[in-house]
Protein backbone atom coordinates (compact mmCIF):
# COMPACT_ATOMS: atom_id res chain seq x y z
CA UNK A 1 0.00 0.00 0.00
CA UNK A 2 1.10 3.52 -0.76
CA UNK A 3 2.09 5.94 1.89
CA UNK A 4 1.13 9.22 1.76
CA UNK A 5 3.51 12.20 1.65
CA UNK A 6 4.10 13.58 5.01
CA UNK A 7 4.82 17.15 3.33
CA UNK A 8 1.95 17.40 1.40
CA UNK A 9 -0.01 16.65 4.33
CA UNK A 10 1.63 19.14 6.09
CA UNK A 11 0.91 21.87 3.09
CA UNK A 12 -2.65 20.40 2.94
CA UNK A 13 -3.86 20.78 6.88
CA UNK A 14 -2.21 24.35 6.93
CA UNK A 15 -4.35 25.50 3.59
CA UNK A 16 -7.70 24.03 5.73
CA UNK A 17 -6.36 26.07 9.06
CA UNK A 18 -6.25 28.95 7.10
CA UNK A 19 -9.27 28.62 4.95
CA UNK A 20 -11.28 27.73 8.25
CA UNK A 21 -9.90 29.78 11.29
CA UNK A 22 -9.06 33.50 11.60
CA UNK A 23 -8.65 35.41 7.99
CA UNK A 24 -4.98 35.66 9.08
CA UNK A 25 -2.41 33.84 10.80
CA UNK A 26 1.15 34.08 12.49
CA UNK A 27 3.48 31.90 12.23
CA UNK A 28 3.61 30.69 15.58
CA UNK A 29 -0.18 30.28 15.60
CA UNK A 30 -0.07 27.84 12.57
CA UNK A 31 2.91 26.23 13.80
CA UNK A 32 1.40 25.57 16.97
CA UNK A 33 -1.83 24.56 15.57
CA UNK A 34 -0.39 22.03 13.12
CA UNK A 35 2.13 20.83 16.29
CA UNK A 36 4.86 21.59 13.45
CA UNK A 37 8.12 23.21 14.23
CA UNK A 38 8.62 26.66 13.80
CA UNK A 39 10.91 26.21 11.53
CA UNK A 40 9.49 23.21 9.31
CA UNK A 41 6.21 25.34 9.03
CA UNK A 42 8.17 27.98 7.88
CA UNK A 43 9.62 26.30 4.70
CA UNK A 44 6.10 25.32 3.80
CA UNK A 45 4.63 28.90 4.02
CA UNK A 46 7.13 29.87 1.85
CA UNK A 47 6.73 27.33 -0.91
CA UNK A 48 2.99 27.88 -0.60
CA UNK A 49 3.39 31.81 -0.46
CA UNK A 50 6.20 30.73 -4.02
CA UNK A 51 2.80 29.02 -5.85
CA UNK A 52 0.47 31.61 -5.09
CA UNK A 53 -1.55 29.52 -2.27
CA UNK A 54 -0.68 31.95 0.48
CA UNK A 55 -0.27 35.62 0.50
CA UNK A 56 1.91 37.27 3.74
CA UNK A 57 0.50 40.25 4.89
CA UNK A 58 3.75 43.16 5.08
CA UNK A 59 2.59 45.04 7.87
CA UNK A 60 1.91 42.01 10.03
CA UNK A 61 3.83 39.22 8.88
CA UNK A 62 0.98 37.16 9.31
CA UNK A 63 -0.60 34.24 6.52
CA UNK A 64 -3.53 34.10 4.52
CA UNK A 65 -5.09 32.50 1.19
CA UNK A 66 -3.77 33.49 -2.22
CA UNK A 67 -5.17 34.14 -4.94
CA UNK A 68 -4.15 31.65 -7.31
CA UNK A 69 -6.24 29.10 -4.30
CA UNK A 70 -9.17 30.83 -5.40
CA UNK A 71 -8.67 31.21 -8.92
CA UNK A 72 -8.00 27.24 -9.07
CA UNK A 73 -10.99 26.38 -6.49
CA UNK A 74 -13.48 28.21 -8.78
CA UNK A 75 -12.18 27.14 -12.47
CA UNK A 76 -14.13 23.74 -12.24
CA UNK A 77 -17.36 25.75 -11.47
CA UNK A 78 -16.65 28.34 -13.93
CA UNK A 79 -16.14 26.28 -16.72
CA UNK A 80 -18.81 24.30 -16.37
CA UNK A 81 -21.12 26.91 -15.41
CA UNK A 82 -20.23 28.72 -18.41
CA UNK A 83 -20.69 25.56 -20.61
CA UNK A 84 -24.39 24.91 -19.01
CA UNK A 85 -25.08 29.37 -19.65
CA UNK A 86 -23.76 28.93 -23.08
CA UNK A 87 -25.36 25.80 -24.53
CA UNK A 88 -28.81 27.09 -25.75
CA UNK A 89 -26.88 30.29 -27.24
CA UNK A 90 -24.27 28.25 -29.17
CA UNK A 91 -26.80 25.99 -31.00
CA UNK A 92 -28.72 28.87 -32.08
CA UNK A 93 -25.39 30.43 -33.28
CA UNK A 94 -24.85 27.66 -35.46
CA UNK A 95 -28.13 27.59 -37.07
CA UNK A 96 -28.35 31.46 -37.60
CA UNK A 97 -24.63 31.70 -38.47
CA UNK A 98 -24.61 28.02 -40.91
CA UNK A 99 -20.86 27.81 -38.70
CA UNK A 100 -19.14 25.60 -36.57
CA UNK A 101 -19.18 27.42 -32.75
CA UNK A 102 -16.59 27.12 -30.43
CA UNK A 103 -16.74 27.93 -27.02
CA UNK A 104 -13.30 28.50 -24.96
CA UNK A 105 -11.31 29.70 -22.18
CA UNK A 106 -7.62 30.10 -20.99
CA UNK A 107 -5.33 26.95 -20.44
CA UNK A 108 -1.68 26.72 -19.96
CA UNK A 109 -0.97 29.33 -22.38
CA UNK A 110 -3.62 28.51 -24.82
CA UNK A 111 -7.08 28.03 -25.21
CA UNK A 112 -8.84 25.11 -24.25
CA UNK A 113 -11.89 24.48 -26.26
CA UNK A 114 -14.86 23.41 -24.02
CA UNK A 115 -17.97 23.48 -25.94
CA UNK A 116 -18.47 22.59 -29.67
CA UNK A 117 -21.21 22.74 -31.97
CA UNK A 118 -21.33 21.36 -35.13
CA UNK A 119 -21.86 22.89 -38.48
CA UNK A 120 -25.48 22.17 -39.54
CA UNK A 121 -25.10 20.22 -42.40
CA UNK A 122 -24.38 17.16 -43.68
CA UNK A 123 -20.58 17.61 -43.60
CA UNK A 124 -17.90 14.72 -42.26
CA UNK A 125 -16.85 16.53 -38.53
CA UNK A 126 -14.85 15.76 -36.02
CA UNK A 127 -15.86 16.66 -31.83
CA UNK A 128 -12.26 18.83 -30.83
CA UNK A 129 -13.75 19.48 -26.67
CA UNK A 130 -10.95 18.98 -25.47
CA UNK A 131 -8.11 20.36 -28.18
CA UNK A 132 -6.44 23.49 -27.71
CA UNK A 133 -5.74 25.98 -30.02
CA UNK A 134 -2.89 29.06 -30.11
CA UNK A 135 -3.44 32.11 -28.41
CA UNK A 136 -1.56 34.89 -30.72
CA UNK A 137 -3.42 33.48 -34.18
CA UNK A 138 -6.85 32.30 -33.40
CA UNK A 139 -10.21 34.49 -32.75
CA UNK A 140 -10.57 32.79 -29.77
CA UNK A 141 -6.88 33.60 -28.58
CA UNK A 142 -7.01 36.83 -29.69
CA UNK A 143 -10.36 37.99 -27.69
CA UNK A 144 -8.82 36.01 -24.33
CA UNK A 145 -5.64 38.13 -24.74
CA UNK A 146 -7.25 41.21 -25.19
CA UNK A 147 -9.36 41.01 -22.41
CA UNK A 148 -7.92 38.76 -20.15
CA UNK A 149 -4.39 40.10 -18.19
CA UNK A 150 -3.09 36.52 -17.53
CA UNK A 151 -3.84 35.87 -21.38
CA UNK A 152 -2.46 38.50 -22.26
CA UNK A 153 1.03 37.74 -20.18
CA UNK A 154 1.18 34.32 -21.21
CA UNK A 155 0.20 35.02 -24.98
CA UNK A 156 3.50 37.12 -24.38
CA UNK A 157 5.53 34.45 -23.05
CA UNK A 158 4.20 31.71 -25.55
CA UNK A 159 6.07 30.70 -28.14
CA UNK A 160 4.79 32.82 -31.20
CA UNK A 161 5.03 30.25 -33.66
CA UNK A 162 3.66 31.49 -37.67
CA UNK A 163 1.13 28.88 -38.82
CA UNK A 164 0.88 31.01 -42.26
CA UNK A 165 2.31 33.81 -43.96
CA UNK A 166 -0.36 35.48 -42.42
CA UNK A 167 0.51 34.99 -38.59
CA UNK A 168 1.49 37.72 -36.86
CA UNK A 169 3.74 37.26 -34.67
CA UNK A 170 6.09 39.95 -33.58
CA UNK A 171 5.37 42.10 -30.04
CA UNK A 172 4.13 44.97 -31.85
CA UNK A 173 1.53 43.84 -34.33
CA UNK A 174 -0.13 41.73 -32.12
CA UNK A 175 -0.63 44.46 -29.19
CA UNK A 176 -1.78 46.18 -32.58
CA UNK A 177 -4.17 43.09 -32.95
CA UNK A 178 -5.49 43.57 -29.45
CA UNK A 179 -5.99 46.93 -29.15
CA UNK A 180 -8.22 46.49 -31.95
CA UNK A 181 -9.95 43.67 -30.75
CA UNK A 182 -11.00 45.93 -27.68
CA UNK A 183 -11.73 48.93 -30.09
CA UNK A 184 -14.40 46.94 -32.10
CA UNK A 185 -15.10 43.77 -29.38
CA UNK A 186 -14.58 41.28 -31.67
CA UNK A 187 -11.35 39.14 -32.53
CA UNK A 188 -11.00 37.80 -36.45
CA UNK A 189 -8.43 35.18 -37.78
CA UNK A 190 -8.32 34.94 -41.69
CA UNK A 191 -5.84 32.54 -42.46
CA UNK A 192 -3.92 33.32 -40.11
CA UNK A 193 -3.75 29.57 -38.06
CA UNK A 194 -4.90 27.53 -41.22
CA UNK A 195 -5.18 28.17 -44.69
CA UNK A 196 -8.20 28.78 -45.98
CA UNK A 197 -10.13 29.20 -42.86
CA UNK A 198 -11.04 32.38 -41.18
CA UNK A 199 -12.87 32.64 -37.83
CA UNK A 200 -14.27 35.25 -35.85
CA UNK A 201 -14.82 35.50 -31.51
CA UNK A 202 -16.23 37.80 -29.15
CA UNK A 203 -15.63 38.27 -25.30
CA UNK A 204 -17.51 36.40 -22.27
CA UNK A 205 -18.08 38.16 -19.31
CA UNK A 206 -19.39 37.01 -15.68
CA UNK A 207 -21.28 39.27 -13.19
CA UNK A 208 -18.01 40.79 -12.13
CA UNK A 209 -17.74 41.90 -15.27
CA UNK A 210 -14.45 39.60 -15.83
CA UNK A 211 -13.76 37.70 -18.78
CA UNK A 212 -14.38 34.17 -18.11
CA UNK A 213 -14.13 32.90 -21.94
CA UNK A 214 -14.80 33.58 -25.30
CA UNK A 215 -17.38 32.08 -28.48
CA UNK A 216 -16.56 32.17 -31.72
CA UNK A 217 -18.07 30.19 -35.18
CA UNK A 218 -15.07 29.27 -37.58
CA UNK A 219 -15.43 27.80 -41.26
CA UNK A 220 -13.86 28.54 -44.74
CA UNK A 221 -13.08 31.95 -45.90
CA UNK A 222 -14.97 31.82 -48.62
CA UNK A 223 -18.49 31.52 -46.35
CA UNK A 224 -17.48 33.84 -43.17
CA UNK A 225 -15.69 36.67 -45.49
CA UNK A 226 -17.46 39.07 -47.56
CA UNK A 227 -17.49 38.41 -51.23
CA UNK A 228 -15.89 41.94 -52.53
CA UNK A 229 -12.80 41.54 -49.76
CA UNK A 230 -11.40 38.29 -48.62
CA UNK A 231 -9.94 39.99 -45.57
CA UNK A 232 -13.33 41.13 -44.11
CA UNK A 233 -15.85 39.42 -42.31
CA UNK A 234 -19.67 39.61 -42.97
CA UNK A 235 -20.97 42.11 -41.11
CA UNK A 236 -24.22 39.71 -40.37
CA UNK A 237 -22.17 36.97 -38.51
CA UNK A 238 -19.65 39.52 -36.72
CA UNK A 239 -22.94 40.95 -35.18
CA UNK A 240 -24.40 37.46 -34.75
CA UNK A 241 -21.32 36.64 -32.85
CA UNK A 242 -21.20 39.45 -30.52
CA UNK A 243 -24.75 38.95 -29.79
CA UNK A 244 -24.44 35.39 -28.53
CA UNK A 245 -21.40 36.30 -26.14
CA UNK A 246 -23.70 39.28 -24.65
CA UNK A 247 -26.55 36.62 -24.08
CA UNK A 248 -23.95 34.21 -21.98
CA UNK A 249 -22.65 37.35 -20.83
CA UNK A 250 -26.31 38.25 -19.09
CA UNK A 251 -26.92 34.28 -18.28
CA UNK A 252 -23.65 34.60 -16.30
CA UNK A 253 -25.07 37.97 -14.45
CA UNK A 254 -22.93 40.29 -16.11
CA UNK A 255 -25.95 42.93 -16.64
CA UNK A 256 -26.30 44.73 -19.97
CA UNK A 257 -23.70 45.78 -22.49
Amino acid sequence: MARNIQSLERAAAMLRLLAGGERRLGLSDIASSLGLAKGTAHGILRTLQQEGFVEQDDASGRYQLGAELLRLGTTYLDVHELRARALVWADDLARSSGESVYLGVLHQQGVLIVHHVFRPDDSRQVLEIGAMQPLHSTALGKVLSAYDPVAHSEALEADRKAFTDRTVCEPEGFEHLLDVTRARGYAADVEETWEGVASLAAPIHDRRRMPVGAVGITGAVERLCRSDDERALRPELIAAVRDCARAVSRDLGAGRF
